[in-house]
């Protein structure tokens, strides 16, 4: 795609964004579905259309980490190198948070999924909308996710606001989730997991 037209439909992304839609864009893995993560009529149409449970949770993506460091409790030098070292790339966090974080984002837990992304589309629309997004499979609950455009498509119609085109760069698995505190992992990056979120978020101590 040329990079002229590219631009345009990442900031044509970003202004369905700001008009409070709910879009699906390329990752490492699957596509993903995203809005404005504190947008909470956003966040739950996004719920509805992906049929979730509001408890579950849901992933944040960014393409730095001060995007995402407002919303986490300090953390430890030995915890974050050990995310960071992971990172750019499709291994999600959950963090612990402070307690002003959006009900909606965290669900039940007391810490957030995050990720820095790798994917050159998604970092450029997290770069362009200047702060994270909700990344969250693009499926209906309990169905393969989408890894194309067409997927997308197959699975929610005109239902979406935007569709960034763009191809999967990693395998197809939704990506693997950690523990941040300690490196436990809660969700490995396997087809049978089709839904983007972290289910059993340990609390942290």
């Amino acid at each position: 795609m040329h990079l002229k037209t590219l631009i345009w439909h990442v900031r044509e992304a970003v202004r369905r964004l700001e008009a409070g839609g709910v879009i699906a864009y390329p990752t490492e893995t699957v596509f993903g579905l995203g809005c404005d993560p504190f947008n909470p009529v956003a966040v739950l149409r996004l719920l509805d259309l992906k049929q979730r449970n509001i408890e579950q949770g849901l992933i944040l993506i960014a393409s730095d980490f001060t995007q995402i460091e407002p919303l986490l409790i300090p953390l430890s030098t030995v915890v974050r190198n050990r995310i960071l070292k992971t990172w750019p790339g499709p291994v999600t966090w959950t963090l612990p948070c402070l307690p002003e974080a959006p009900a909606w984002l965290r669900g039940s837990h007391r810490s957030l999924a995050v990720r820095l992304t790798s994917h050159p589309l998604a970092r450029s629309l997290c770069e362009s909308w200047n702060g994270p997004l909700v990344s969250t499979s693009a499926n209906r609950h309990g169905k393969p996710p989408a890894t194309s455009a067409l997927g997308v498509r197959l699975a929610f119609d005109a239902e979406l606001d935007y569709i960034l085109h763009g191809k999967v760069t990693g395998t197809g698995k939704p990506s693997e989730i950690r523990d941040g505190v300690t490196g436990r992992v809660l969700r490995g990056n396997t087809v049978n997991q089709p839904d983007s979120g972290p289910k059993n978020a340990a609390p942290p101590p």
